[in-house]
């Protein structure tokens, strides 16, 4: 009766301990010197127990490394493989966290490519390295010479009188100069400013005459040509040098396995964006130069054949006068005579 009165006594013993060590209820903190129990946060102002992580936004115990994705304490060193946190510079000989943002005065390493600004044209440029200046005075200039071409010519095509022209050869086939003289004075047209010079000196030299007019119609129709005709050859030669010095620079990388890639393909790109602006300007340029060229080429027939006309008309009349006076001049003597 004794024995089982004592070990009724020792299990209710063990049975009060062990509910005695029980975790306190939610929202309830441990008494002040008592540790947390396993898998429960220290109370606020309490440090965790040897071995355990410290509660969410509470600092780790000095000498205790700060739970994963938590920052360290102020002054503390990050753990290893951890970034520092914001505000705090890194450690010696640990790297920087991914997408940490450099100082704004740091310089920016070579080969690295320029933030983009969102137009294609600005980003493509600036990627295109410095070669791109020379590019773009060369196609501004092929951009201007074209648009100016294009309208002192739609200008001569509207300037056309063709029916002036006919009048006036026949006026000249009836013999009245001064009436071709007249209708071919103050024309834009430039085949009629060509007949109104060789008109207005015939009786000294036609030919050098309507020579010198249409050299300077000529001159005027081919203007410029000069200039377009060394844009298509210099465009394509600066996208090549372009192509040169980006290679270059992509090989100048080569060595440094850090940079390599990035430099290599920032290289391949200046070179392909210059020779890719080069080659637009030359298609651009050398299509308008040929169909000026023709043009002038036209103008320049259309010259050739008024002037010889307007000679040949000119003498046959000239010659016409000149029967006329020897078939009067017999008449005339014979009446003196007698």
């Amino acid at each position: 009766m004794k024995k089982l009165l004592l070990a009724s006594v020792c299990f209710s013993t063990l049975v009060l301990t062990s509910f005695g060590q029980t975790p306190p209820p939610a929202g309830q903190q441990p008494a002040a010197g008592q540790p947390p129990a396993a898998g429960q946060p220290p109370a606020a102002g309490q440090p965790p127990a040897a071995g355990q992580p410290p509660a969410v936004g509470q600092p780790p115990a000095v000498g205790q490394p700060p739970a994963v994705g938590q920052p360290p304490a102020a002054g503390q060193p990050p753990a290893a493989g951890q970034p520092p946190a914001a505000g705090q510079p890194p450690v010696a000989g640990q790297p920087p966290a991914a997408g940490a943002a450099t100082s704004p005065g740091a310089p920016a390493l070579p080969g690295t490519e320029m933030p983009e600004t969102g137009n294609f044209l600005v980003d493509n440029f600036i990627k295109g390295g410095p070669i791109m200046w020379p590019i773009l005075v060369v196609s501004i200039t092929a951009l201007a010479v074209v648009l100016e071409r294009i309208f002192w010519w739609l200008g001569r095509w509207l300037r056309r009188d063709p029916k002036r022209i006919e009048k006036v050869f026949t006026a000249i086939e009836v013999g009245d100069v001064a009436e071709a003289s007249r209708l071919s004075r103050d024309s834009r047209d430039p085949v009629l400013r060509m007949m109104w010079n060789g008109l207005n000196h015939q009786h000294a030299s036609l030919q050098g005459a309507l020579q010198v007019a249409a050299g300077i119609e000529i001159k005027r129709a081919g203007r410029f040509l000069v200039v377009m005709d060394t844009l298509v050859t210099l465009a394509p030669l600066l996208g090549l040098l372009g192509t040169i010095t980006g290679l270059i620079k992509s090989f100048r990388f080569l060595g440094n396995e850090e940079l390599a890639i990035q430099a290599v393909t920032g290289g391949i790109a200046e070179a392909l964006i210059a020779t890719a602006c080069g080659l637009g300007i030359a298609i651009f340029a050398l299509i308008p130069f040929n169909f000026f060229t023709s043009r002038v080429s036209n103008l320049e027939f259309e010259l050739q054949t008024a002037a010889t006309n307007l000679e040949v008309m000119l003498e046959a009349q000239s010659k016409s006068k000149e029967v006329q006076i020897s078939g009067a001049t017999p008449s005339s003597a014979t009446r003196s005579s007698i």
